[in-house]
């Protein structure tokens, strides 16, 4: 009994040292040595300060800088609940949106819906658009438009809302990602937002336009995957190029933990 377990046990031990130390350990130097960047997490610095990562997508919301992907991970670009909405393309809720009544009896939006998400995109980025309802219908006292009127009214089943881009709006725009924390944008996505961010930044379209096209990464290998702008990237790039002012910066509108001046 014991000379069988010997040979078992020494072999245990050893595994144990080879795969559980030894492997890891050299892995990681190796790893440190030739891709120092990508084994630390792909981590970007701003004066000395993590504000990212280029491989997770993170919350921007104000007009001066480009807008991520839709994310569905926990309440948005969260690491830790890193999945999509599961919604497949028929179900009416990712396409219209869905409402829900809170404890005091007001409404709610419980998922914002494609079609919400093409209004305010045209909207923000000034898309000429068609809406077979005039959009100050559902807008509030302060001007913004009411996601639950808007959800409500894409439902109605008399007379619903019928609003119609009349540029075509690219799918990663108003669709998220499996994950929730894709960290790019399409070309055609970035080349729409120009105006919006040239405008806050007093820039011309044409130099943030210029700066998208050297933030464009293309296909790996030439053939793998689609052109691709990084997001956080690219807005730091134009936080160094066309700085906004704190006063310009005060203005906008509030983001979640956009870069830290």
């Amino acid at each position: 009994m014991i000379k069988e377990l010997g040979p078992g046990l020494r072999l245990t031990i050893a595994f144990t040292i080879l795969t559980g130390l030894i492997y890891p350990a050299v892995m990681t130097g190796v790893s440190e040595a030739i891709f120092p960047h990508q084994s630390n997490g792909s981590l970007i610095r701003v004066d000395g300060k993590v504000v990212g990562s280029s491989l997770i997508g993170q919350s921007f919301s104000r007009p001066e800088y480009f807008h991520p992907r839709p994310s569905s991970a926990g309440n948005g670009y969260d690491a830790t609940q890193s999945g999509g909405s599961n919604l497949g393309p028929t179900s009416a809720k990712l396409i219209l949106g869905a409402t829900a009544t809170d404890g005091k009896g007001k409404e709610t939006v419980s998922f914002d819906g494609i079609e919400d998400r093409v209004v305010h995109y045209s909207v923000e980025n000034g898309i000429p658009y068609e809406s077979s309802i005039p959009l100050d219908h559902f807008r509030d006292a302060q001007g913004n438009l009411d996601d639950a009127k808007l959800i409500d009214a894409f439902h109605d089943p008399q007379n619903p809302l019928v609003f119609t881009p009349k540029v075509p709006i690219p799918s990663d725009a108003v669709t998220g990602s499996a994950s929730g924390l894709d960290p790019d944008i399409s070309p055609a996505n970035a080349e729409l937002q120009a105006a919006r961010v040239a405008k806050a930044r007093r820039a011309s379209a044409d130099q943030v336009k210029t700066l998208i096209t050297k933030f464009t990464q293309r296909p790996d290998l030439g053939f793998l995957g689609e052109p691709r702008v990084n997001v956080l990237e690219l807005n730091i790039a134009l936080d160094r190029g066309f700085p906004v002012s704190k006063s310009q910066s005060a203005r906008a509108s509030a983001g979640h933990s956009e870069l830290a001046r």
